[in-house]
């Protein structure tokens, strides 16, 4: 959500991997349907400095321990501006936007 909000893609789906012991995601693959504004290792690499993916860090950064699961039960999870979700945060637009101008830049 926050590569569209960052203008770096129109559609985006990010997929992460991991085996069990492991901190680190082992791989981060990056669909855009076509729409990114930059290649999908390019993407996979602010990705990787924009945010955390070891899985306590998620469970902070989305503060998955807080009981909001009952709100979400009926008319989904994604793509709901009724009740504040973080996972629907896009605070880190700004981040990735200013990581993508370095990059090009360099």
């Amino acid at each position: 959500k926050n590569i569209v909000a960052a203008g770096l893609a129109r559609r985006c789906e990010v997929q992460l991997a991991y085996a069990i012991g492991v901190a680190r995601p082992l791989s981060i693959n990056v669909e855009t349907f076509g729409t990114g504004a930059l290649d999908a290792d390019q993407l996979v690499h602010l990705i990787g400095e924009t945010f955390d993916l070891r899985p306590g860090a998620i469970i902070r950064d989305l503060n998955l321990r807080r009981p909001i699961y009952r709100q979400t039960a009926a008319y989904g999870h994604f793509g709901r501006d009724d009740i504040s979700l973080p996972w629907e945060d896009t605070s880190r637009a700004e981040q990735l936007k200013n990581a993508a101008a370095s990059l090009a830049a360099a």
